[in-house]
């Protein structure tokens, strides 16, 4: 009798962070600790406003995140930021898959 053992889903490993804005005008941080690859991960802060976009991601995982402007990782509007860069205030983001 053969037996597989099932494989673990491929990771990130670190911690990619951004800020949102409550819904009651407050910043906030966000946070994904070893986000999966390979799946697109909406953006949505507790508590956000709706339909806000965050801003200025911090990739500090090990693999190359690619943002989003639009949910689900759509849209024509994105930004790669490699291991351990960030960036401004200015990049505003909905969604992101780590490669």
């Amino acid at each position: 009798m053969l037996l597989a053992a099932p494989g673990s889903a491929s990771a990130a490993t670190g911690q990619f962070r951004y800020t949102y804005t409550t819904a009651d005008g407050y910043e906030a941080v966000g946070f994904l600790h070893n986000p999966p690859s390979g799946q697109c991960i909406n953006l949505n802060g507790p508590a956000s406003e709706p339909g806000s976009a965050s801003r200025a991601p911090k990739n500090r995982t090990d693999a190359t995140a690619t943002v989003f402007l639009d949910a689900d990782c759509e849209g024509g509007i994105y930004y790669t930021l490699p291991p351990g860069t960030g960036a401004s205030e200015r990049l505003l983001l909905r969604s992101v898959v780590f490669s």
